[in-house]
Order: C-alpha cells, then structure tokens, then sequence
C-alpha cells in the first residue's frame, strides 16, 4: 500500500474546502475531491493538479445513502484507505433581510435542509469513511463547525456572534455535538477527531462578506487533519486556540 497519505474533503470544489484540499495537497497528501456538482468537481480537480496536487474527483451528495456509498467504493478503488476525512461541505439555509433566521418565524423545511445537510450528512459521511479510515496508522477526522455554534459566546451579551440563525447556529451547535460523541466512541485508539471554526471568510456562502481569505479559514482545519499521534480530540478550535462549547 502507498506511504502517500489520502484525504477526503467534501465541499471542495470552491471556497475553504477547496483551499483545505490545496493545503493538504502542498504537504504531499493525495486528495479526494468530494463534490455533487460534477463540472465544478472536474474544474477543481483540474486546477489542483496544475498546481501540482495529486487530486481525484469524488462524486458525492452527502445527503443521499447511494452517492455516499459510492464514494467509499471509489475511494477504496483508487487508494485502500483514508487517512484524513475533512466534513467541509455545508449549507446555511434560507435566511431573510440581514442574512438572519428569525426563530419566531422559522420554517420547518429550513431547518430539516440544514441539518440533514450539516449533522446527518456528516454522520453519513463519516460511517461510510470509517472503514478505509480504520486501515490507516493516524486517521484524522475534522468537521468544519462555526464559532456560531459556540453556546458561551452565543449567550454573551457582551460578545458580537452575528446575526440570529436559528437554523444554521444551532446545526453547527449540533455537529459540535456529535463530534464529541465521536470522540469518546474513540478514545484511547488513533483516531483524532475534532471542529474546526474557519472565521468569517468571504465566499459565495457569506455573500463575500467577511475580513478572511479562504487560504486564512482552511488553516485550522489543515493543522486539525495533521494532528501528531496523541494530538488533542473531542475539541474545537480556531485560529488562538479552543472555543468554549
């Protein structure tokens, strides 16, 4: 089996999961381009590897079994295992003037959208992947959470979170969640999983509103996916440090 190690990314044909696929690519890693739309996938895909990236296009919905299926079969075709699973693809469903979800007023179909794309999605993808990741000597899973779903700072009067989003916030809050549980299935063996806050970046999900680059938001996850042996788990971080829960 190849010493090249191979990630996953989902979400990567743009924006920050598209710069965690470059980053990991610059350290060497083989990487799985996840993607539904397939002109995208290819397009990204294509640009990688002129970029000298060792990129593979990964057909993938993460909220439909099939697709999800498929991907680890393809996965296990072109490499065996996974070492590195970055859970980057998300949505922030529907929101109204000011980019806020108002709670008082919240459609049910959003917030279901949402967390079958930002919770289930994630525990989908992840079973599916855990196979191919338990083949490797130091698995690494990321989910890409926001410091929105901080329950501390979102409850603080005195801190700035952003705009009410009643659906987006609290999926990010439950991923959070669902990682810790991850983890404790998980400790004491070599699997590292844990959250990652990317920041207000600017791309196509925030309008291209926001102080960060994409390179800027992917750096936490990247560092999360390289995590040495016995490297922290069950946590969730951002660029100074952990965020309280």
């Amino acid at each position: 089996m190849s010493e090249t190690k191979i990630a996953l990314v989902t979400g990567a044909n743009k924006g920050i999961g598209y710069e965690i696929a470059t980053g990991l690519g610059t350290l060497g890693y083989r990487v799985g381009v996840g993607a539904r739309d397939e002109a995208r996938r290819e397009s990204a895909v294509e640009k990688l590897r002129a970029a000298g990236t060792d990129a593979f296009g990964v057909p993938l919905d993460v909220t439909v079994d099939q697709s999800v299926t498929e991907a680890a079969e393809l996965i296990e075709r072109q490499a065996g295992r996974l070492d590195v699973l970055v859970n980057n693809a998300g949505i922030s469903g529907e929101t109204g003037p000011g980019w806020m979800q108002d709670p008082t007023t919240l459609d049910l179909d959003v917030v279901r959208t949402v967390v079958e794309t930002n919770v289930i999605g994630v525990i989908r993808v992840t079973n599916a992947m855990l196979p191919l990741l338990q083949r490797s000597t130091s698995p690494r899973i990321v989910n890409l959470s926001s410091v929105i779903a901080s329950l501390t700072r979102q409850a603080d009067p005195d801190i700035e979170v952003g705009p009410i989003m009643a659906a987006y916030a609290p999926s990010k809050s439950f991923l959070n969640a669902v990682t810790v549980q991850y983890a404790r299935q998980f400790a004491g063996t070599n699997i590292l999983i844990n959250a990652a806050c990317p920041g207000l970046v600017a791309t196509d999900f925030t309008g291209f509103h926001g102080p960060r680059t994409p390179e800027q938001g992917a750096a936490t996850a990247i560092r999360l996916a390289t995590l040495p042996d016995g490297g922290p788990t069950g946590s969730f971080f951002e660029d100074d440090g952990v965020i309280p829960w």
